[in-house]
């Protein structure tokens, strides 16, 4: 799942839109969705529908394109002399995108298996982004800037933390310790409404 997420795109949100937030004080954070993702319960089965999708669906998908390759190929060579010069030109083109897509066959399966795991990834980020549009809101971050992947949520990332206390999903001891630092004792706000990924710059 790492090695796709790395494809997701960059998130640069401003909030400085308006005069009154131009007004206040310039409060900057740093965010990243996959540090969260990683704590999201029910986040490891998306790894085991990827490779359900891959089994289930894309093998069969690339059997299909194979096998209509060679029944079609086969075709041709046998009755071309019997057919018509339309007809001829048809299966030729199909034969060919056939074969274009069974070269194409990893870069295919690269893009289709991004695709279904943005589709599984939605509702966590929905739940994600909720968290904090609503923490930038309270907190009142003008700018929030996308964080270079990393594994573990570093000390001093208030705004991380902050999210993952609003969504009250299990952490390990060191980040309820880090909680501790910022003030995050008491019990987080109950979870925002889903939201849109907010608006790159």
């Amino acid at each position: 799942m790492k090695k796709i997420l790395l494809g997701f795109a960059v998130i640069i949100i401003s909030l400085a839109t308006t005069s009154k937030a131009n007004a206040q004080p310039i409060k900057i954070g740093m965010f990243d969705e996959e540090s969260i993702l990683q704590f999201m319960p029910g986040i490891e089965k998306v790894d085991t529908l990827l490779q359900q999708f891959l089994d289930d669906s894309l093998k069969h998908e690339y059997d299909d394109e194979m096998y209509l390759l060679q029944t079609k190929d086969s075709t041709l060579r046998a009755d071309s002399a019997k057919m018509s010069n339309a007809l001829r030109q048809t299966m030729k083109k199909e034969i060919s995108q056939h074969l274009y897509k069974i070269q194409n066959w990893q870069q295919y399966q690269q893009q289709r298996l991004q695709m279904k795991q943005q589709e599984l990834l939605r509702p966590f980020l929905e739940k994600i982004y909720g968290a904090l549009q609503a923490i930038i809101i309270e907190q009142k971050y003008t700018h929030v800037f996308k964080k270079e992947v990393f594994v573990h949520i570093e000390k001093g990332e208030e705004l991380m933390l902050r999210v993952l206390h609003r969504l009250n999903v299990p952490v390990p001891k060191e980040i309820e310790d880090q909680y501790k630092e910022f003030g995050l004792t008491n019990k987080p706000a109950a979870p925002a409404k889903p939201s849109t990924t907010p608006k790159k710059n």
